[in-house]
């Protein structure tokens, strides 16, 4: 809901207000409706408020305890914080606002840091203790809410996206080797703590550190998934009355925890349009919304869902808005989605949501979204496919997720960014941590903890936060993802995947939503590169800038430019996109900050 920034100072000097007034000009637009800083000793923080829960000044921020001698910026929302403020009450606390910001700065002072353990919600925060000159800062469980820092010896910066780190100066802006080729083997992912640029790096989901005005620093990982079966057996109407029950909970603590209009981005897909069916009861007139693009000319691919869409918004007789966007301005608007992207995001729905997100800002400033209910519930049409694979746990996966084997990213990078087969080290080692049955649920556990994260949660946030809308995501609500982890890959994976919620939503929905193909948000454009969409990336990957920086190799970059359809990943993206997109990023921020 919100944009934070902040300094902390380890050499007894005092921050760079001017440097947190940069950073703060750079998170503006994920919150248009109040801006405000504070200093204190070697500490200052800055803020930008997108307005949803407590609409009074009250609930500005940053919020300063004066009694408890506390202050804190915050981004997200705490599902149940009338919940923990009734129970903080209770324990003699006063409250002052009616948000869940206080409750944040009341639930430090009186759990610590495990205080995070009992929040619901999706959260980027950072609170300084004024008595004991410490930070705090932690993000939520699947990392929904981005924290990202700068560290050097005399100083932490940190702040909700990448640009307002690159506007206060100093940072190393070289490029991380390890991270490139995580990027280009897990097309975009590059898993916390690290990010494309070596002076940049990112809190970790679950994860929260402490730094004492000197300079000390601790980490604690404060929550983990267990994928192991319960001790005792369920059946599968148990499985599917739980997933149920926990779901409707969710979906129904993503409403109300707001005191403005929620409406819902609607695919015409299973997930988001189960989420309509279970608020039509609750809310008169929803508001749902849907993109779609153009088709590419010869039927290649389908540019948007309205037929299954339409059909939701019908049967439901929701307040629809559908948008049609034309190649032209996808084309037109890229450089400015790319500007907006913290980190590079070759998904080619990104600019899908950049684009969704602007038109729906002007109605509400509050969606729910489907996103997470394919990795939590075993979608994806890989997961079959690797569970019946030959090989070991790293072969099963690797050869039907990674964009490219280790092999090709050396004949795509340049030596000076030539690693070992790093990204296999990291899978490997996720998949063979303990508290998993069987290698789906190690894939799924995988997916759900640090894919997930780095992929379509990181570019819903970004694409809609660009424009001051919040998306929240009920299918990572922690309590549902939880059961799932649960439960046997083989129910998941039942009927071409997602099965407990198709069953749930059988008689809820029109079964043509159900049973249809599982569909994607579609851009054609950026999968079947052609005509202006080939020379715009032609111009980028051949430009003066691009050699200069030298990441890739020429001959590599030759290849994909003169059959560009050819080329596409496991996963069906495109590869010259992909060098395309990355390059561009480091001209419009890297670059552009530097200059």
């Amino acid at each position: 809901m919100c944009g934070i920034c902040g300094e902390l100072r380890f050499d007894g000097s005092s921050p760079d207000l001017s440097g947190i007034k940069r950073m703060s000009e750079k998170i503006a637009r994920r919150g248009p409706d109040h801006e405000a800083m504070i200093s204190d000793g070697p500490l200052a923080f800055g803020h930008r408020r997108l307005s949803i829960i407590d609409l009074t000044s009250n609930a500005d921020q940053p919020m300063v305890d004066k009694e408890l001698r506390l202050s804190l910026v915050f981004n997200g929302t705490i599902y149940n914080y009338k919940e923990l403020r009734a129970e903080l009450i209770e324990m003699g606390y006063t409250f002052f606002s009616e948000g869940d910001t206080e409750v944040i700065i009341k639930a430090y002072h009186a759990w610590g840091e495990k205080c995070v353990e009992r929040f619901f919600g999706m959260f980027a925060f950072a609170i300084w203790d004024m008595r004991h000159a410490t930070l705090f800062m932690a993000r939520d469980r699947f990392g929904i809410k981005p924290l990202y820092y700068s560290l050097d010896g005399a100083s932490l910066r940190f702040a909700s996206n990448t640009q307002a780190l690159l506007a206060a100066g100093g940072v190393d802006t070289s490029i991380d080797a390890i991270a490139l080729h995580h990027h280009f083997s897990l097309h975009g992912v590059v898993p916390a703590p690290r990010t494309i640029l070596n002076g940049i790096k990112k809190l970790p989901p679950a994860t929260s550190m402490t730094f004492t005005h000197e300079g000390k620093i601790t980490h604690r990982t404060y929550w983990s998934l267990d994928a192991t079966r319960p001790q005792q057996t369920l059946s599968e109407q148990d499985w599917l009355k739980a997933t149920r029950l926990i779901l409707t909970r969710a979906v129904e603590r993503h409403r109300l925890a707001a005191d403005v209009p929620v409406g819902v981005l609607l695919s015409g897909g299973l997930d988001s349009s189960l989420i309509v069916a279970l608020l039509a009861d609750h809310v008169e007139h929803l508001l749902t919304f849907s993109v779609g693009f153009e088709d590419i000319g010869d039927g290649a691919e389908k540019g948007d869902e309205f037929e299954y869409s339409d059909q939701v918004a019908e049967h439901f007789n929701t307040r629809h808005h559908k948008f049609l966007i034309p190649n032209s301005e996808v084309l037109t608007r890229l450089p400015e989605a790319i500007n907006n992207m913290a980190e590079p995001m070759v998904s080619q729905d990104a600019i899908g949501f950049f684009l969704l997100g602007e038109r729906v800002s002007e109605e509400v400033k509050v969606v729910l979204s489907g996103q997470g209910a394919d990795e939590v519930f075993g979608g994806y049409f890989w997961y079959p496919v690797m569970d019946q694979s030959t090989g070991n746990k790293l072969e099963r996966f690797s050869k039907n997720y990674f964009d490219r084997d280790h092999a090709e990213f050396l004949e795509m990078a340049t030596p000076a960014y030539h690693v070992p087969d790093v990204t296999s080290v990291l899978v490997e080692n996720e998949l063979n941590k303990d508290k998993a049955d069987t290698f789906l649920d190690e894939v799924l556990r995988l997916d759900v903890t640090t894919l997930v994260v780095d992929d379509p949660v990181k570019r819903v946030d970004n694409m809609t936060m660009a424009w001051g809308l919040e998306a929240r995501v009920p299918f990572l609500d922690h309590e549902l993802v939880e059961l799932a982890a649960k439960m046997p890959p083989e129910l998941k994976l039942k009927e071409g995947g997602k099965f407990p919620l198709k069953a749930i939503a059988r008689g809820l929905i029109p079964d043509s939503v159900i049973d249809r193909p599982k569909g994607y948000f579609p851009v054609p454009a950026l999968k079947y590169v052609r005509g202006e969409f080939l020379e715009f990336m032609r111009g980028i990957l051949q430009s003066e800038a691009c050699i200069k920086r030298g990441i890739y190799q020429r001959a590599y970059v030759d290849k994909l430019l003169a059959d560009p359809e050819k080329y596409l990943t496991r996963i069906q993206g495109s590869k010259l996109w992909h060098l395309a997109l990355l390059e561009f990023w480091l001209q419009l921020n890297v670059d552009a900050a530097a200059s």
